[in-house]
């Protein structure tokens, strides 16, 4: 009985907080607002109407979307400046600003990532990079002394996406990340402090001489797209920054190709790296690296709907062979 007062008094807490309780002020129902909502996201084509609706309805009631659909049966209102808020995001998100912005978070793994204007908003491809690194970290600790600390670097870090999921998810790490634009620095800066990782503002392409064979792990997610190749979707085009989107040259590659020179100078014999990339140039990336005689064990890796997404490989164990040029 003690238990079942408990959950009662916290439900009202909530609903307090969030200012639905009945004569809370002049607003509206819930359900109606949603259902609205949804309307004008469909008309507006955003990709997932319900979806951001509720997400936009929990982030101003300071709710889960559970918590918020069992409001929603209840018949519960909205305060008028709670509608008045969720109706502004609303129009917002209907104009196609980024449901990520409007929140200022991105999940990712296990994380709630602090995004906003000027930074790339992590995708969920993204996670099974950082899935794969994490198995790797693992596999290689195996065959390492139990108090083994493994360096790891994210070239390109945005967002600290990577970073901070490795760093989350293999606490044994040191970790470091590296980004030049100093918008996106900022929200990775607000990621990463707090995780212990340590945060480089430099391009990826000249890292410091007394950085090289000292790493253990690179990870990237490189800018990629090809030059004069448009996003269709307006979110992209319009709020993603230009230098996390577009790879440099024809094809694109300019930049995954900048981040194996790096990764071969970073990585101790024996290294590994794994960089992201469209699913069309898995080919050609696989090849580049198989034609790098410092390179073995290349190998592709599928995102969680069966595309090639990313592309790793070793570091020969010949301790001069990171040396070698990787061909253009």
């Amino acid at each position: 009985m003690v238990q079942h007062e408990a959950e009662v008094e916290h439900d009202s807490e909530v609903e307090h907080r969030a200012g639905v309780e009945q004569g809370a002020g002049v607003g509206h129902s819930a359900d109606v607002l949603l259902r609205d909502a949804v309307q004008r996201l469909s008309a507006a084509g955003v990709p997932s109407p319900r979806v951001d609706a509720e997400v936009l309805a929990a982030h101003v009631l300071d709710v889960s979307r559970g918590r918020l659909a069992a409001m929603a049966i209840a018949g519960s209102t909205l305060t008028a400046a709670q509608t008045e808020r969720f109706t502004e995001l609303v129009g917002e998100r209907a104009d196609r600003v980024p449901l990520q912005h409007l929140t200022g978070a991105a999940p990712f793994r296990h994380l709630q990532l602090r995004v906003g204007p000027g930074v790339f908003i992590p995708r969920p491809e993204t996670e099974q990079v950082a899935q794969a690194a994490l198995e790797k970290l693992a596999s290689m600790a195996q065959n390492r002394p139990a108090d083994w600390t493994p360096r790891v670097v994210d070239l390109g870090t945005g967002s600290g996406a990577l970073a901070a999921a490795i760093a989350t998810e293999h606490p044994q790490a040191e970790v470091h990340a590296v980004e030049l634009s100093a918008s996106a620095v900022a929200w990775a800066e607000l990621n990463l402090a707090p995780l212990g990782v340590t945060l480089h503002q430099r391009d990826l392409r000249e890292v410091p001489p007394e950085w090289e064979a000292s790493f253990d792990v690179v990870v990237s997610n490189p800018p990629y797209i090809p030059e004069g190749m448009v996003p269709r979707e307006e979110e992209v085009r319009v709020h993603d920054p230009e230098l996390a989107l577009y790879g440099g040259g024809a094809d694109g590659l300019a930049m995954p190709f900048a981040v194996i020179e790096t990764a071969k100078r970073l990585l101790v014999p024996g290294g590994w790296f794994i960089l992201e990339h469209a699913e069309v140039q898995a080919p050609a990336l696989a090849a580049h690296c198989r034609a790098d005689a410092a390179l073995s064990a290349v190998a592709t890796h599928q995102d969680l709907t069966g595309r090639d997404r990313a592309t790793s490989a070793t570091l020969d164990e010949e301790p001069a062979s990171h040396m070698k040029e990787c061909p253009a």
